[in-house]
């Protein structure tokens, strides 16, 4: 029986090949988008785990992560600079760290922030030191530069018709080793070499107050850039009360339980606090939702295709009635007819369904890659033991399907097959 099978696919390799096709492209089109919802549900989440807590101003909590542990660039109120001063006196606060950002170079995002957080995003570097003066910079583990390259800061993006700022040039003191996140993509350097390099300071503060910050104040008129900044000025990581505004602060709490109560401290009033995986939560909610709706899409798209491979796999059976009715008139019981039908329908479904995991996979695997170079978030694309359920659904709905045309087959006598 199997040669028989064997032969007649040989013979019939063109129609067998699109049987095939089909059923693999309509299985990848669902493999692909499960595997690629689930790549971004735990790539996300683990670049979120770095970040306990996240403070900012009043507004969309979705958009302060979204900012602050994803760098994804939009315009954040800023909170008062004394929110910093009392967080870093708080003991229930092992650190601290401010961040601002605006600037880029080239395609790079640009965040000022502290010594503290150089030295704790990626448990160390893999080459050179953190930044010790205002013109040194500390680059992600997937920026292209080398050490001792020169970083020229531009307000904005090149895209959006973005300044160049011509007060100081940072020069790369070290590298991270890879976090996984969208910090692999970024320059770190000193929060106060921001300021200056945007006119700001414990002393500016208060005549800036009236004005319409972006970030970390980046959004100034080109006048207010002015006065010369040292590069080799020593940074000084002590805050005042009167520091200025501030997009975002990055906090490591020393306990779960200070986590919690910084968290409903600061959710009142000018600030808002959040749980960057609570935030996650909800997003995922969303795109659970977009989920089903492609899951429902990709459903549909294989009960088109099975819809017509029954009716080819029909006429298929209807032109091959003779060949059918010589087995049978040679002695073929009915059983050996409807299992030479079912093995070779199911066979090609079957084969259609493994190329379709695997064309699902290898389109996750290019999909993630596209968007980890884009973003840094590492997508780690892998099958679950859920994947094995849906594979076995397939394949039982198969073993439907292909009893259609068995059954057709089993039902003819020799005698109509023959005279057809």
């Amino acid at each position: 029986m199997i040669r028989f099978i064997l032969s007649d696919l040989r013979r019939l390799w063109a129609g067998s090949l699109v049987v095939v096709l089909l059923v693999a492209l309509a299985t990848a089109l669902g493999v692909c988008v499960v595997l690629q919802e689930r790549a971004l549900r735990l790539g996300s989440a683990r670049a979120a785990d770095k970040f306990d807590l996240v403070i900012g101003a009043g507004g969309s909590e979705t958009q302060l992560v979204l900012s602050s542990v994803f760098l994804q660039p939009s315009p954040l109120p800023l909170m008062p600079g004394d929110v910093l001063a009392r967080l870093a006196a708080d003991p229930r606060v092992d650190w601290a760290a401010p961040i601002g950002f605006g600037d880029s170079f080239s395609g790079y995002p640009i965040v000022g922030t502290t010594v503290t957080l150089a030295e704790n995003l990626s448990g160390g570097f893999a080459e050179g030191k953190v930044f010790a003066r205002e013109g040194e910079a500390v680059i992600g583990s997937a920026v292209k530069l080398p050490l001792g390259g020169e970083v020229k800061p531009m307000h904005g993006s090149a895209e959006e018709g973005g300044e160049t700022h011509t007060e100081l040039v940072y020069h790369v003191a070290g590298r991270l080793r890879p976090t996984g996140t969208a910090w692999d993509r970024a320059i770190l350097v000193p929060i106060q070499a921001v300021w200056h390099i945007h006119g700001l300071g414990a002393k500016a503060h208060e005549a800036e107050v009236g004005h319409d910050h972006e970030h970390e104040g980046a959004g100034h008129d080109a006048q207010e850039h002015h006065g010369e900044i040292d590069p080799d000025a020593v940074i000084d990581e002590k805050w005042a009360a009167d520091a200025p505004g501030l997009p975002a602060i990055l906090v490591k709490p020393k306990t779960i339980a200070d986590a919690y109560k910084l968290r409903q401290e600061y959710r009142s009033g000018n600030t808002v606090a959040v749980f960057p995986g609570e935030v996650l939560t909800n997003l995922y909610g969303t795109l659970g939702d977009a989920k089903q709706i492609l899951v429902a899409v990709a459903a549909g798209a294989q009960a088109l295709v099975a819809a017509s491979l029954v009716l080819v796999t029909v006429i298929h059976i209807g032109q091959r009635r003779r060949q059918i009715g010589a087995l049978r008139a040679f002695g073929a019981p009915r059983g050996a007819i409807f299992g030479i039908v079912w093995l070779e329908f199911f066979f090609l479904v079957a084969v259609g369904i493994g190329l379709g995991f695997t064309f699902g996979y290898a389109a996750a695997l290019i999909l993630s890659g596209m968007f980890s170079q884009t973003s840094g978030i590492a997508m780690p694309v892998g099958f679950a033991r859920e994947d094995a359920g849906l594979a076995a659904l397939l394949l039982a709905f198969a073993t439907i399907l292909a009893a259609l045309p068995a059954v057709l087959a089993y039902r003819q006598s020799p005698a109509q097959a023959l005279r057809a």
